[in-house]
C-alpha cells in the first residue's frame, strides 16, 4: 500500500525552534485591527520621495527590504526588540516620529510593540491581505515605507498592538 511506504520512514525529531518561530509569527498575525483608519501627514508637501537606486543607498540592505519592500526581520533579532530608553523612536527611512518610549510594551511576540502612535499623522494604516491573512499594514506617512502591523489585541488605554521592524526604525534619546 502507499501509506505502508510512509509510515515506514524514520521520523525526524521536531524542530522546535521553528515551531516556535511559526507560533510566534501565528500570535503577532492575529487580532487584525477592525476598522481601518488611513491617517495622512500632516503637511503633505512633506512627503519623502526618493527613487528606488537612492532608497537602496540611504538604507541598508535589510533596512531597504523591510521598508522598501514589505519584509519583515526575524522575530527576537531586532535591536530594539527589549530596548528600554526613555526616547522617541523614529521612521528609519525619513526620520519622522513615529511612537514614544512611554507607550513601548513587551508583547512577547519578538518585535518591538506600542499601544499607541506618538503622532498619528504620522502613520498610515491600509489593510494588507498577503500571505493569506487580514492584517492591517502600519505605514510611514511621510515616506510610504512599511513599518510593520497594528493588531487589537494591545494594553488599555488604547488595546492596540503596533508591532513594529527595528531596523524600520530609528531611536533619539531624550
Amino acid at each position: 500500500m502507499a501509506f505502508d511506504n510512509i509510515n515506514s520512514t524514520k521520523k525526524k525529531p521536531m524542530n522546535y525552534l521553528l515551531f516556535f518561530l511559526f507560533l510566534s509569527f501565528q500570535a503577532c498575525s492575529q487580532n487584525p485591527v477592525k476598522q481601518v483608519q488611513t491617517m495622512s501627514a500632516k503637511n503633505p508637501d512633506s512627503k519623502t520621495t526618493l527613487s528606488e537606486s537612492q532608497w537602496k543607498e540611504k538604507l541598508s540592505p535589510e533596512a531597504y527590504q523591510v521598508l522598501r519592500q514589505k519584509g519583515t526581520e526575524r522575530p527576537f533579532s531586532g535591536k530594539f526588540y527589549l530596548h528600554s530608553e526613555k526616547g522617541i523612536y523614529v521612521c528609519a527611512g525619513c526620520n519622522s516620529e513615529l511612537f514614544s518610549s512611554d507607550t513601548k510594551f513587551d508583547a512577547h511576540c519578538g518585535w518591538p510593540s506600542f499601544y499607541e502612535a506618538k503622532l498619528k499623522g504620522n502613520i498610515k494604516e491600509v489593510v494588507d491581505k498577503s500571505h493569506g491573512m487580514i492584517r492591517t499594514e502600519v505605514l510611514c506617512a511621510t515616506c510610504d515605507g512599511h513599518l510593520g502591523h497594528v493588531f487589537d489585541d494591545g494594553p488599555q488605554p488604547t488595546g492596540l498592538r503596533y508591532c513594529i521592524n527595528s531596523v524600520a526604525i530609528d531611536f533619539k534619546k531624550e
